[in-house]
């Protein structure tokens, strides 16, 4: 049987509340017919699954983002849609489940309501207590729908007769402010209730105003919260009832004393009920100047919580006091139950780490990182949750508990956007194991809502090379278009159409150097290119490039500016290949690797790449020109950075795994530049000698070249600086340097330390594509790679990608006998198969295949055990 997957619009994971009127459509499908492939599709489209319309039979084996059939959506439309196929075993197929699609306001002049806030003044040079806003609404006979729309400067949650509304956290996430301002959407019939109703917000200071970057700089965006929420009710007879915040509202205060997402969250119980419409002690609201044309819907999903954790151990530390451990290095929160006396203070300190078996705080530099709640000494067990912050943890040291502890009265809450999980990988090596669950650990942990490379200290921004040198680890493990396209959008209204991109997006300034201006940083700026292109690669969509392309021209004229007349690199500051090992802890920059070589072979590399994305989209003149621009920049890197014996100077890894990833050497070089990386990895005693640049190429270089036993003794390696090292010391998540702690469990010295940094994880891409042997051979995976480099003495490896069209997997075992391995290609896509053994390559279509040979001469068979 043959069954198209329930249709999904545009890179939404919830289609409701969208800013797109021409949703484009895609689907998977299901069938048991070995090699399908689609040879046209039908869709219906209405108002309700009883009222669907055909759009007719299109001949296409296309099954992603097709066209939008029907007239744009209408602001709050609602639309039912389904999609039958044909394929090459004839049809039609089943038709696919319905799906349901509504719009949100998609036009400014959709918003009735005002962006208010208190009357009252307010110093906000430090953490401010959140307001409350509220008021009461008749609803007399039934409802047919209820939405509310609603967003803030600052974070909110939504009340509607003392429940909180939906499950979002952090809302309205974090954008640039000043160019776009995300707004939800939720479905609220069930909230109300004949009769008065109240409706209410309470609002902290979140991104808009609170503590944000490493300068300690506050009131970023204003120094006022504020809020604009719309509720709509419409009747059965479609008549519109629209309650709108205004200054008709009042003000107060309630239980949250103070919310910083550095620092924490207090939480009087005691005042818990204040501060709503009905209490005393309100104050007016005054309605803000706001052009409502800044209000957008969301592409990706919300932050909420996704998991929860119990306490694994109840720890004494030296000097007497009470520390939680979860077992996990996470992001989120502590849920307390506790009963006793009014005015009592629980209070919660979060870290990542121990040191000297205390609390390891040296880390989070200023953030506090300290939840404080106030018992309200009701004689009842009472449970407290913070919603306006957010920490970086493992361990939480418990002070004032009334009574005994009981470990079950703390509950680890986990947050982060809500992301569907796409990839997974297990082999045979349980710390090759560990080290890709502590990847994926680092990855949920960082992006909240942007992709930040740390989770507690006072930074938590969004670098934009730390995103670049993951995206492609990032969009195997998890689904991210629509969280990336938000933050490419955002990364595109920071840049302009002139210069480099912001190192942080969404953009916050610093005033140290090299920071007074927007510099060119290689590999950072470089985002503004090949972020988009890995989306692309990943989707299909050409929109990714289509947006980008401005950008990624702006940047490479101002790096070829950067370099001057002769298109070289020579004066200034730039990262380059940061933190790498042998950099001293307060001078992460000092690589052995110069930061202009780095730039050099970027600027080649993105060229290339913006070159083909401009040849993409017809862009003839770009192309040419930005294919010329790579050219010299190319001849440039060889001229300066290559010996006439082939050799790289200086020979790094890094300088290596550059030449031979970004296409820098003449197809004659490479054979013996990947022997030379082979032998400057083993005069480095197979330990990692690569930063942020060079880290997620040079197990590739290896392999491609005809070295993987090399590299799987690089992947293996356990004394420090490696991979596994961090996983001896019993990390759960990738650091930011490769010794965070150091051997004898003290904090690296330096004073930026963070023990959750995903960057160094990129490697796992690698593990996916090489080790377990699955790789996109085209775009959005619709023919994949499968060619398994077994080595490194394991006995089998496994991974499987969700991709666009269905699940692929690959499994491979072998005990020194017979090489088994298993392929599932999901339907409409094909793969290539090539066995270890040599043998030509096999072309296969859709399902699930068998092959096996016999032992030839693998990567190699070095032990975990016998690595020096």
């Amino acid at each position: 049987m043959t069954t198209p997957s329930a249709l999904r619009f545009e890179h939404h994971e919830e289609p409701f509340g969208i800013g797109e009127d021409r949703p484009r459509l895609s689907w998977q499908v299901r069938t048991d017919a070995p090699g399908w492939v689609q040879t046209a599709y039908e869709l219906e489209l209405g108002p309700d699954a009883g009222s669907l319309v055909s759009y007719g039979r299109v001949d296409s084996a296309e099954q992603l983002l097709q066209p939008w059939p029907a007239r744009p959506l209408a602001s709050r439309e609602r639309v039912a849609a389904r999609v039958r196929v044909w394929g090459n075993d004839g049809g039609p197929s089943e038709w696919s489940p319905v799906a349901w699609v509504e719009a949100g306001l998609l036009d400014a002049a959709d918003w009735q309501a005002a962006m208010i806030r208190p009357s009252w003044d307010e110093a906000s040079a430090s953490d401010e207590p959140a307001s409350r806003l509220s008021t009461t609404f008749e609803m007399n006979g039934d409802v047919a729908s209820a939405r509310l729309y609603a967003s803030a400067h600052g974070i909110y949650v939504a009340t509607i007769n003392g429940c909180r509304v939906g499950q979002d956290l952090l809302a309205p996430g974090w954008t640039s402010y000043h160019h776009r301002l995300r707004y939800q959407t939720y479905d609220v019939a069930g909230y109300l209730r004949p009769g008065t109703n109240v409706i209410g917000f309470e609002v902290a200071d979140g991104w808009w105003r609170g503590n944000l970057g490493f300068q300690d700089k506050r009131n970023k965006y204003g120094d006022r919260t504020a809020v604009i929420g719309q509720l709509e009710l419409r009747d059965a007879e479609g008549q519109l009832t629209v309650v709108g915040t205004d200054e008709s509202w009042l003000a107060g205060r309630g239980p949250v004393l103070s919310a910083d997402l550095y620092n924490g969250e207090t939480y009087d119980a005691r005042l818990a009920d204040q501060g709503w419409v009905g209490g005393e002690g309100l104050e007016p609201v005054v309605a803000e100047d706001f052009d409502a044309a800044l209000l957008v819907a969301p592409d990706g999903p919300p932050v909420r919580a996704t998991e929860e954790l119990p306490v694994q151990a109840v720890l004494t530390t030296p000097s007497g006091k009470t520390i939680l451990d979860f077992g996990q290095n996470l992001v989120g929160h502590v849920r307390i139950r506790v009963r006793g006396e009014a005015g009592t203070e629980v209070v919660l300190r979060h870290a990542e780490v121990l040191e000297h078996g205390e609390l390891g705080v040296r880390p989070l530099r200023v953030a506090r990182q300290t939840d404080t709640y106030i018992l309200r000494g009701s004689g009842r067990e009472e449970q407290y949750s913070p919603e306006f912050t957010v920490h970086g943890f493992r361990y939480v040291e418990v002070s004032g508990w009334p009574g005994e502890l009981d470990p079950e009265a703390f509950t680890a809450v986990v947050v982060h956007s809500d992301l569907e999980r796409t990839g997974y990988f297990e082999c045979s090596e349980p710390m090759l194991n560990q080290l890709h669950s502590n990847v994926v650990w680092g990855m949920r942990g960082n992006f909240v809502d942007v992709p930040t490379d740390c989770p507690q200290r006072n930074e938590r921004l969004g670098w934009t090379g730390d995103f670049q040198v993951f995206a492609s680890t990032a969009s195997f493990l998890y689904r991210i278009p629509g969280f990336t396209a938000s933050w490419l959008k955002d990364l595109a209204v920071e840049q302009g159409t002139d210069g480099p991109p912001p190192l942080v997006v969404p953009e916050v300034t610093f005033d140290k150097p090299p920071f007074p201006t927007r510099p060119v940083m290689a590999a950072w700026g470089d985002a503004a290119v090949l972020v988009p292109w890995v989306m692309y690669q990943q989707t299909g969509d050409l929109e990714f490039l289509r947006r980008q392309l401005p950008g990624m021209a702006a940047w490479l004229a101002a790096a070829a500016d950067a370099a001057g007349p002769e298109l070289r690199f020579e004066h200034g500051f730039q990262f380059g290949d940061w933190l790498d090992p042998a950099a001293p802890p307060n001078d992460p920059g000092a690589a052995r690797t110069p930061w202009q070589l780095v730039a050099q072979a970027y600027l080649a590399y993105s060229a290339s790449i913006a070159s083909q994305a401009a040849a993409l989209l017809g862009e003839d003149t770009e192309t040419a020109r930005l294919h010329e621009l790579s050219d010299r920049a190319r001849s440039v890197f060889r001229k300066q950075y290559i010996a006439d014996d082939g050799s790289l100077q200086p020979a790094t890894q890094t300088s290596y795994a550059l030449a031979l990833r970004f296409g820098l050497l003449e197809p004659e070089e490479r054979a013996a530049a990947g022997e030379r990386l082979a032998e400057t990895v083993a005069a480095d005693g197979y330990r990692i000698a690569t930063g942020f640049v060079g880290t997620p190429l040079v197990t590739d270089a290896l392999s491609d070249e005809g070295h993987a036993e090399a590299a799987y003794r690089l992947l293996l390696q356990t004394e420090c600086p490696s991979w596994l090292y961090p996983v001896t010391m019993g990390a759960t998540t990738i650091w930011e340097r490769w010794d965070s702690m150091l051997p004898d469990g003290s904090i690296n010295p330096g004073d930026m330390t963070s023990f959750n940094h995903y960057a160094l994880g990129a490697v796992a891409d690698w593990m996916h594509r090489t080790v377990a042997g699955l790789a996109p051979a085209g775009l959005a995976s619709r023919t994949l790679r499968v060619r398994p480099l077994p080595g490194g003495g394991l006995t089998w490896a496994a991974a499987r990608h969700e991709t666009p069209y269905g699940e692929a997997a690959v499994r491979w075992e072998h005990d020194g006998g017979t090489f088994l391995l298993s392929v599932t290609v999901p339907a409409g896509c094909t793969a290539s198969v090539s066995l270890p053994d040599g043998s030509d390559a096999v072309e296969v279509g859709s399902g699930t295949h068998s092959f096996s040979c016999e032992p030839g001469i693998f990567a190699g068979t070095v032990q975990l055990s016998a690595l020096p």
